[in-house]
């Protein structure tokens, strides 16, 4: 939105808008007749307030804008939709996407899910924390869902301090590694493990997607 100021004299209401449309670009909202409505409008205040005295009462005409010397400043809000779509466009590009744990699929990455730990288990720990035997790694497999099913969340190191049973945490940029043909959700260095309110749904735990085997079959096109 920017506020347009143009000094123009009655009668080149078609030069107001070629001034308008160079400020503002061809998008802005400015119509020839609204333009020239506003000009015979202040003319005929013009009369009712005695500059036509004399002259018979009557409706004026757009020819009255040729002979008339009145010098106007209009104001004007112009307003570019084009823009204000972009900005709409970008805003719901910020906004991340988020994927219910049924959809997931071998291959995904770039996934958001908001899921509940249902169980955590380590299964690997080297090392020690103050690096006295040489770098820590720490694996552990996390049980998580949603209302829709469950899954293996492959946690790693300072993420498995933040998958404690019964907390919700949402998985931002996460992908799906495959492990002796299962699926295993995972987030790397380029996603983010955030612990957030409470979910109010209940984890689907009959359907366990990490228990569907998948087999890769190679296809020949000829």
């Amino acid at each position: 939105m920017e506020e347009l100021r143009v000094s123009v004299e009655a009668g080149a209401a078609w030069e107001l808008a070629e001034t308008l449309r160079g400020k503002t670009g061809d998008d802005v909202l400015v119509q020839m007749e609204v333009l020239v409505f506003l000009l015979l409008l202040i003319l005929n205040v013009e009369r009712e307030n005695g500059d036509g005295e004399g002259e018979e009462e009557r409706e004026p005409k757009q020819s009255d804008l040729f002979d008339s010397p009145l010098k106007l400043t209009l104001f004007f809000w112009s307003y570019s939709p084009c823009s204000a779509t972009q900005e709409m466009a970008e805003q719901k590009k910020k906004q991340p996407v988020f994927t219910k744990v049924d959809q997931l699929r071998p291959g995904a990455n770039g996934l958001n899910l908001t899921v509940k730990v249902v169980s955590s288990k380590m299964i690997l720990q080297r090392g020690r924390a103050d690096g006295n035997q040489g770098r820590q790694m720490r694996l552990a497999e996390c049980l998580v869902g949603d209302e829709t099913g469950m899954i293996i969340f492959t946690a790693r190191n300072d993420q498995v301090d933040l998958m404690k049973e019964g907390i919700t945490v949402i998985l931002r940029n996460a992908k799906i590694d495959m492990f002796k043909g299962s699926m295993r959700l995972a987030v790397d260095k380029w996603g983010r493990v955030e612990v957030t309110e409470p979910a109010s749904f209940s984890v689907k735990e009959d359907s366990n997607l990490s228990l569907i085997e998948f087999e890769l079959i190679n296809v020949v096109v000829e």
